[in-house]
């Protein structure tokens, strides 16, 4: 690398590389292997290459010299007309050089005369600077894949040219700028989705006569949402920095916006009544002070009025019959739609009777809600959606998200133009990737389809055949009428589920009846029978966290771990101390045994208070207890067992996906770390979970002999490793012969009876099981559909490329053949 700052061979012949005869005292930075020459040889040799920074041997080093300073003139035409104070842009930097301009009679503007050398003037009007195509080429990529800022790039190539900021030159950023933003724009509109169902385009003929089993695959998905990280400062104003289009992208047409908003922005919005959510319950009160703009909608903000108007400005030139819409909080949000779209012009109005539209809320949003919105509005148990999961505007935000800093600070003009900008270099990259993206998906539906149709055989081969027709019947009617409130959704439990907190209530409820009866057994002034048995399973399960946390630990331990730990060792040693005093009066015979622990002078640094025995009833043997208070723990073990079960299921469920979106999506070591973490943190669950349930069964087969329990059991079972498996294994490839469905997933825990019996949980699990089979059934129609789709779009859409070529008539034949060689390109590349 330092020889590249001698003179290389010139140190033993000064004459010039090319022409022999004058010493060479010149070299280029950026030719391939330069050689020193004279500056005549320089000047002539780079007479195509003036973007090319040279430098001259001054007897010690080499210092920066400019092509025009040597003499170079670029001759744009063959009569003269001097310009000598020009700037190019370009990718090696900013260049002073003189330019001579065409001065023929019948010449081009200087804006052309720029344009056809490939330079994008500044201005029209006598330009004096100019970009190279190739240099706002690459930097409109960097834009897109790196998010750099105009600022940034423009900065980047000053310091290329000088890296010591000792020349001072005139600033040519708000130049740049401009020009950039209008080579980029030219006039373009929305880039449209082959795989959408597009009348006219994409559909097979005689689409809307299909019958119902297949109509839904020719229905349009949107999903909206709102993204308040893009604001925009009040910065500049449409008469000074208007649009260069003017809704031809993704933008609705502001006029009729902003009156909509102005006529109808000030009627009250009503609160959502399913989730807290922040986006609607806070819409009137969000923080705008110094905003132009608090956000950004997109069908793809959260008061009703802005999203409605995008909603059916997007529905406007459609014509299909099945409309599938997601939305953060569809529950809410869809109840006055109708009532609310009267308020919009007439052509922006759906005649939605004629139409099937059906709401959903994204699969990962949709936990936020409340129970019964989380099977009403679930594309997990609805038919005919595939695997659709509603999120796609999230994954456009994740793109543009990085040049929201860089968007404040625009006008609105500009603002509008670089997402447009974005939004459509996301979607042309979604297009460029179908075929790898849909081979992709397709593959994946197809061996999920088989794997959750085998789990669906093993699961419907463990109940009866009056089962069966029952619930089939069952899911089916309410599969064909979703939003009737008097139909029964299947994906719902009818009986209660067992829950150890439900226990805890039932016991409770109890006491209180016999304390109306005058029959109070309790022999503590706060402490109940009932309360005092769930202290001590409370207490154990402390126990059970502290020996996780210590064991977690590891071997080299801090002194600020070993404090943590000692902490939560002596705050539960004084819960356990506490505990003991009304466990001495419940269980009088515990009292010789407990007398040492709970005696002031007892030394607590015997045993760590995880290892401290609690002697609840299931565990003092053959000693006198109270039958109630074996009851009572009788009935909270229960519960806790079917509780324990529910969360093992969902550790189950979240790992598997975890998994699987680690392996498909997770990469570098950033993520990885991340989503380890997570597949440890939730690991850990599952072991706190078995742990909980050993504990539970162990004490359940002891008080079931001594309270004479004969078939308790239910769908309860000793719980094995092998047992501990998801419904799905990701790791199991389909063809791998049948995998037995272990009893955990046969059973969900509900007790439909008194009797122990899970016949409602084994329907809820049943149809839910079924409904996957036929989501993934409904993926691979629908994604062979939509390859079907994206094949006769790109048929279509280059016959119609070919056809803007020779729809123009110019007088001018090479930008006649410029023309159709454009439309050409493209028909070929569709």
């Amino acid at each position: 690398m330092l020889r590249h700052d001698r003179r290389g061979d010139g140190v033993s012949s000064t004459f010039c590389d090319t022409c022999g005869i004058t010493v060479g005292v010149y070299h280029c930075k950026d030719c391939f292997v330069p050689g020193l020459s004279c500056q005549m040889c320089v000047v002539r040799t780079h007479a195509h290459s003036p973007m090319h920074r040279v430098e001259k041997w001054n007897d010690e080093c080499f210092q920066n010299v400019t092509l025009k300073d040597l003499g170079l003139r670029m001759q744009l035409g063959h009569k003269i007309a001097f310009n000598n104070d020009f700037v190019l842009i370009d990718t090696l930097g900013i260049h002073p050089m003189a330019v001579d301009f065409c001065g023929c009679d019948r010449a081009q503007t200087h804006t052309q005369q720029l344009l056809r050398v490939g330079w994008f003037p500044v201005t029209t009007s006598d330009p004096r600077t100019a970009v190279t195509f190739g240099m706002l080429r690459q930097f409109h990529i960097l834009s897109f894949e790196l998010k750099v800022s105009s600022y940034e790039f423009y900065h980047s190539l000053v310091r290329l040219m000088d890296n010591t900021g000792l020349l001072k030159r005139k600033d040519r950023y708000e130049a740049f700028m401009r020009m950039a933003r209008e080579f980029w724009h030219q006039g373009e509109c929305a880039v449209l989705c082959p795989a959408c169902p597009q009348p006219g385009r994409n559909l097979p003929h005689a689409w809307q006569l299909a019958p119902k089993g297949k109509r839904w695959l020719y229905g349009l998905f949107l999903a909206i949402d709102a993204n308040f990280r893009l604001k925009r400062q009040i910065v500049s104003k449409d008469t000074v920095d208007p649009s260069l289009s003017c809704g031809w992208g993704y933008f609705v047409d502001e006029t009729t916006y902003k009156t909509h908003l102005t006529n109808h922005g000030m009627e009250a919005q009503e609160k959502s009544t399913c989730a807290s959510h922040n986006a609607v319950n806070m819409a009137e009160s969000k923080s705008s002070k110094g905003l132009a703009a608090t956000g950004l909608g997109t069908i793809n903000c959260e008061r009703y009025i802005n999203m409605d108007f995008l909603f059916f400005s997007t529905l406007r030139h459609h014509s299909l019959e099945v409309l599938n819409v997601s939305y953060d909080i569809a529950c809410q949000w869809h109840k006055n739609l109708w009532a609310r779209m009267v308020t919009l012009p007439e052509d922006y109005q759906l005649d939605h009777p004629i139409k099937t539209v059906r709401f959903f809320v994204p699969k990962f949003h949709l936990p936020a809600h409340i129970a019964k919105c989380q099977t009403m509005f679930s594309f997990n148990w609805s038919h005919w959606v595939g695997l659709t999961d509603g999120e796609a505007p999230e994954r456009r935000w994740s793109n543009i998200n990085p040049v929201a800093s860089s968007m404040k600070e625009m006008g609105p003009g500009c603002r509008w133009d670089t997402l447009d900008d974005h939004f459509g270099d996301w979607n042309w990259k979604k297009v460029v990737n179908l075929g790898a993206s849909l081979l992709w998906k397709m593959k994946e539906a197809m061996q999920e389809k088989v794997a959750f149709h085998v789990a669906f055989e093993e699961l419907d081969a463990a109940i009866t055949k009056e089962h069966r027709v029952a619930w089939t019947a069952e899911v089916e009617r309410w599969e064909d009428n979703p939003n009737d409130m008097c139909v029964p959704n299947p994906f719902e439990a009818k009986s209660i589920a067992i829950t150890q907190a439900g226990a805890c209530l039932k016991l409770v409820q109890l006491e209180a009846k016999e304390l109306e009866r005058g029959a109070d057994v309790s022999l503590h002034p706060e402490v109940s029978p009932s309360v005092f048995i769930g202290l001590g399973l409370d207490l154990e399960e402390e126990q059970r966290h502290v020996a996780r946390f210590m064991k977690g630990l590891g071997n080299h331990i801090t002194d600020t771990q070993k404090g943590t730990l000692q902490c939560q060792r002596n705050t539960l040693h004084r819960k356990i101390e506490s505990w003991r005093i009304t466990q001495v009066l419940y269980m009088p015979i515990m009292h010789g045994t407990l007398s040492t622990s709970i005696s002031p002078s007892s030394d607590l640094g015997i045993d760590n208070a995880e290892d401290l025995r609690l002697f609840l009833p299931s565990a003092i043997g053959n000693r006198p207890c109270h039958d109630r208070l074996r009851l009572y723990e009788w009935e909270l073990r229960l519960a806790q067992a079917h509780d324990v079960l529910e969360e093992l299921r969902q550790c189950l469920r979240i790992r598997s996906s975890l998994l699987t979106y680690k392996k498909d999506w997770v990469h570098g070591q950033g993520a990885n770390t991340r989503a380890q973490n997570a597949l440890e943190h939730v690991t850990g669950r599952q072991a706190a979970c078995t742990a909980r349930y050993h504990a539970s069964w162990d004490a359940l087969n002891v008080l079931a002999g001594e309270l004479g329990k004969v078939g308790w059991q239910g769908g309860l079972q000793p719980l094995e490793p092998d047992d501990i498996r998801p419904l799905i294994d990701p790791a199991i490839i389909p063809g791998q012969g049948r995998r037995k469905l272990t009893w955990i997933w046969r059973m969900s825990g509900i007790d439909s009876g008194g009797d122990g019996t899970d016949e409602d949980g084994m329907r809820v699990e049943w149809c839910k099981v079924r409904a996957c089979v036929m989501c993934w059934a409904e993926e691979v129609e629908l994604l062979h559909e939509e390859m079907c789709r994206v094949l006769q779009f790109f048929w279509w859409q280059a016959s119609w490329w070919d056809k803007q070529g020779h729809r123009c008539v110019e007088e001018d034949t090479g930008c006649l053949e410029g023309i159709r060689a454009y439309a050409a390109k493209q028909a070929n590349i569709c």
